[in-house]
């Protein structure tokens, strides 16, 4: 519902090696600067505010499309998975209860399940394989 159906065989049509988004954006500035010369844009400071964030938005997605080029290091997933994993292990020894028998004051065995650190290992591993 964007374009026109003469419009989309024409962008269709145009062979680029890359994604086209930039395509509608040297449409609009084209259709702004005749806008200008038909006097339907009074002022050059309009039609530069228009052209101006038609080029912030077009940089915008320019850098979405940078992300979606360069691929994560294979390195990066495992730093982040050792990390994980590592953290999970401290965890298991950081977070156990102290022996009841040796009478600590205060320091009574309340669970026998780290249910929360399940918990977290289970919301955490899921994300790291996300």
């Amino acid at each position: 519902g964007f374009m026109t159906r003469h419009e989309r065989k024409i962008f269709d049509d145009l062979k680029s090696p890359h994604l086209k988004y930039w395509v509608p954006f040297v449409w609009f500035g084209n259709l702004a600067s005749k806008a200008r010369k038909e006097g339907r844009i009074r002022d050059s400071v309009d039609l530069q505010t228009l052209l101006n964030e038609m080029n912030k938005y077009r940089s915008w997605c320019s850098l979405l499309f940078g992300y979606d080029w360069v691929g994560i290091p294979l390195v990066y997933t495992q730093v982040v998975t050792l990390a994980v994993y590592t953290f999970f292990c401290a965890c298991l020894i950081g977070r156990q209860f102290l022996d009841t028998d040796q009478g600590y004051q205060g320091h009574d065995l309340d669970l026998y399940i780290p249910i929360f650190t399940l918990l977290q290992f289970f919301f955490y591993a899921g994300w790291l394989k996300v």
